[in-house]
């Protein structure tokens, strides 16, 4: 039988024991102050994967403030009162681990991958680094210009510049819109009291999730974790609740108007996105959209590379996405080729998606697109990361935990004329495209 494990509401204290996959048991407790803990614990896994949440990203940034989520990625892994940055370095590298971290629009992740046998050292490290991060100038500093480094990389990059650029098109004036990173104006900008005061705001009891995935135990975990942030000086208020998940009243009026952008680039390749606004991350017909992105640009054997790569040869790169959030999302096709190609192979996209809406899909290609789908969710879950970051992203966006048994079922009541509803509603949208390349005026 599938199995749900409905996620707590925010303000409740309750947990709920569930049986999982092939033995798997999943947990979740809050303890005092709000702070949540999920584990699933896989029987015969010799290594355990562990990862602190903060839910808050770009998303949550204020005048005066942009740019620090990113910055406190890089921050908390140079110091804390108990640690150097190379006591945090050489903790991981002395066991044969691996740690590092993650910063999204929405929330943030410090994680760390060791031996079930290291997990007390890989919570007490993490845990140390969210609590008791220094921040200290100097270090910020020489910080500041190795993220300047890092999107000076990505500028260089133009298939990553075409994707930034589309997100802020489509959600412009949204605070989704923003680079999660920041700009090097941005960053250039930030003083350090700016990102403690964003660190002090948003790194607290109530805005934490631990989970944690495969050699575990949830008892000892919680345990570990409440002694871990006591050290760390936070005070765990016995009342304390989570945070309530994010109001999503402000994306009204999001994505309304269609954006023609041309970024020019010294560059042999052009990169073009054509799409506008997609799903919310919790909307009921996101698997819907699994399904269409699929069939219209998810493989080889997808229209977008049949139409535009197999057939003529004009792109060795394109495919379908799509990008989830709270109350909004976006969606879009792909490619890469000549600069001369642009404008076919962008009337190619747009006649793919219009035909898609106007005729559907065949059952061969539903057939065909919820086995990859199904194959992708079954392969993407043999590991403890992968596991650990569903548990997260459970907690945090999606309020409720799906077994694979229920999301491949999901995926399975997928119709082809719930696609070509869908596929109808998404090409009716304001549509927007941006191109990034050497073109003249």
């Amino acid at each position: 039988m599938p199995w749900n494990l409905p996620l707590v509401p925010s303000g409740s204290p309750e947990g709920e024991l569930t049986a999982g996959q092939d033995g798997a048991t999943i947990r979740r407790s809050v303890l005092p102050g709000g702070v949540r803990v999920l584990t699933e614990s896989m029987p015969g896994l010799r290594s355990a994967t562990v990862g602190a949440w903060v839910g808050v990203g770009s998303r949550d940034e204020t005048d005066g403030h942009f740019g620090s989520t990113h910055f406190l990625e890089h921050l908390l892994f140079k110091g804390t009162a108990r640690r150097s940055a190379m006591d945090i370095a050489e903790a991981f590298d002395a066991v044969g681990g691996e740690a590092n971290a993650a910063t999204g629009k929405e929330h943030t992740c410090y994680y760390a991958r060791v031996l079930d046998s290291d997990l007390p050292m890989a919570v007490d490290v993490i845990t140390d680094m969210v609590t008791s991060a220094r921040l200290d100038e100097d270090e910020l500093e020489t910080e500041r210009g190795v993220i300047l480094e890092e999107l000076a990389m990505n500028d260089d990059d133009p298939s990553d510049v075409v994707h930034e650029e589309f997100a802020q098109a489509v959600l412009a004036g949204h605070p989704l819109g923003r680079p999660i990173g920041g700009t090097p104006d941005t960053i250039n900008a930030v003083p350090r009291s700016a990102v403690w005061e964003h660190y002090q705001w948003h790194y607290r009891p109530e805005t934490l999730v631990v989970a944690a995935a495969g050699g575990v135990d949830h008892d000892t975990l919680c345990e570990q974790v409440a002694t871990a942030l006591t050290t760390g000086g936070w005070d765990l208020d016995p009342a304390g609740t989570p945070r309530a998940r994010r109001d999503n009243a402000d994306v009204q009026g999001v994505g309304t108007e269609a954006v023609e952008l041309t970024i020019r680039r010294t560059v042999e390749q052009a990169n073009v996105i054509i799409g506008g606004t997609g799903l919310s991350a919790t909307d009921d017909r996101r698997f819907t959209l699994s399904v269409l992105s699929a069939v219209l640009g998810g493989g080889m054997s997808s229209r977008l590379f049949q139409e535009i790569r197999e057939k003529r040869g004009l792109a060795y790169s394109t495919y379908s996405f799509a990008s989830g959030h709270g109350g909004i999302g976006t969606f879009g096709l792909y490619a890469g080729c000549a600069p001369s190609k642009v404008d076919q192979v962008t009337e190619l996209m747009t006649s793919e998606l219009e035909k898609l809406a106007e005729s559907g899909i065949t059952a061969a290609e539903l057939d065909r697109s919820i086995g990859q789908l199904s194959g992708g969710l079954v392969l993407g879950l043999e590991d403890s990361g992968s596991r650990m970051s569903r548990l997260g992203k459970s907690e945090l966006v999606f309020g409720e935990l799906l077994s694979v048994a229920e999301s491949l079922e999901r995926i399975r009541s997928v119709t082809s004329d719930d696609v070509r509803k869908l596929a109808e509603e998404l090409a009716s949208r304001p549509r927007s495209t941006v191109r990034v390349g050497p073109f003249g005026d």
